[in-house]
């Protein structure tokens, strides 16, 4: 008989505590999975809803260590971790994915770019920069983007740079100085793979960004040529694969104006550019994320309708005690789905949540957007 990895009887670690792990805790429940939490905010999004939390240090190696020596699969929602005590957990027969070595890799942009280098995958023109070289270095290189080579996340630790004033306020901390892409789109592929070697992909989707580097908006299908949504689903496959990564993974690319390709980041873990999927696909990143990391059938990718992404985000000037504006009148429209994080706390460009929109095609999705444009929004009582 078939043993089910339900309930008490398999341990499921994640390691963050944020958004993208409640959202898998809502699919795990589901799917009748225990969630075990750990994260360093004791009131992190995950801490009331998972069946255990842990308050530590994620690139603590002692804490993570405990925490995952509890547990039969160890996973995460957030790439900066302890890799040591993955390394240890996995030597010691605690299945980890992504593995170690993949989130090692990924956790460093400049080692992720060498990556792309070394297996062919396209990408842009690229060199790795310390600050012991002097920014004439950075000025040779203008126009360019420059890139924390770790640390940065949520749009943090990238800037354009585009004239020697702006150099002046670069990051002196290793980087990746990156050639400044004409692109025409930027989209994004989410590529799933279990344990066995399946793999399966999701439609493409076109990505906006507003000037903090988040996306604001997301547009489900990407309007793009056929053969375009092959090439980049083609992509992400040949990605994952000379990764040989076993979980989820986020392939961000840009479509240049020569209709070529080029990776630009990949996170292994759900992605924003994802969240559409609860509303607009057979099968959520979420849920297939679970399905990855237990070595479970992949789910179905196909869509159920067309849709939109929209970040709900603190809003500027104010930070504190979150309060949300025209809650009810927002929910008073058809085709839309609120998804609030669960923060007690707003700041400007704080991820608070994210609206979905859905229609029966992209024009109705649009129809629907621009009908709560500005509606809804996340300021604080003080």
């Amino acid at each position: 008989m078939e043993r089910k990895l339900t309930g008490s009887n398999h341990r499921l670690g994640i390691l963050g505590g944020g958004q993208l792990g409640r959202m898998i805790i809502q699919e795990a429940l589901n799917l009748s999975v225990d969630i075990h939490i750990m994260d360093p905010d004791p009131n992190a999004p995950c801490s009331g809803i998972a069946n255990t939390f842990t308050c530590g240090d994620l690139n603590n190696e002692a804490d993570v260590y405990a925490f995952g020596k509890t547990m039969n699969t160890l996973t995460v929602e957030i790439e900066n971790v302890s890799i040591p005590a993955l390394y240890k957990l996995e030597a010691e027969g605690v299945n980890v994915f992504p593995q170690p070595r993949v989130l090692e890799l990924i956790k460093d942009k400049g080692t992720q770019k060498e990556f792309y280098s070394n297996n062919n995958i396209p990408t842009a023109p690229y060199v790795l920069w310390e600050p012991s070289e002097g920014m004439e270095a950075l000025h040779k290189k203008l126009p360019c983007v420059q890139k924390l080579r770790t640390g940065g996340y949520d749009g943090k630790g990238v800037q354009l740079l585009k004239s020697t004033e702006e150099i002046n306020n670069s990051f002196n901390a290793p980087c990746v100085i990156e050639e400044l892409i004409d692109f025409d789109k930027e989209l994004s592929v989410i590529v799933a793979r279990n344990k066995k070697g399946e793999i399966t992909t999701y439609p493409v989707v076109e990505c906006e960004f507003n000037e903090a580097n988040l996306v604001e908006f997301l547009f489900a299908p990407a309007d793009i040529s056929a053969d375009t949504e092959n090439a980049a689903r083609k992509l992400a496959i040949d990605v994952i694969e000379k990764l040989d990564m076993v979980g989820i993974l986020a392939v961000e690319m840009f479509l240049t104006k020569s209709g070529d390709l080029l990776v630009n980041e990949i996170a292994p873990r759900p992605h924003n550019s994802g969240h559409h999927t609860i509303e607009c696909n057979e099968c959520s990143q979420f849920q297939q994320h679970l399905r990855t990391v237990l070595d479970l059938p992949l789910g179905s990718t196909d869509m159920i309708c067309a849709g939109a992404m929209l970040n709900v985000t603190g809003e500027q000037n104010f930070s504190g005690p979150a309060v949300y504006e025209n809650y009810a009148a927002l929910l008073g429209h058809k085709g839309i789905h609120l998804h609030l994080y669960g923060k007690s706390n707003t700041k400007p460009n704080r991820k608070m949540g994210h609206i979905t929109v859905t229609g029966s095609d992209m024009d109705s999705v649009h129809s629907r957007i621009d009908s709560i444009r500005g509606l809804f929004k996340v300021i604080s009582a003080n």
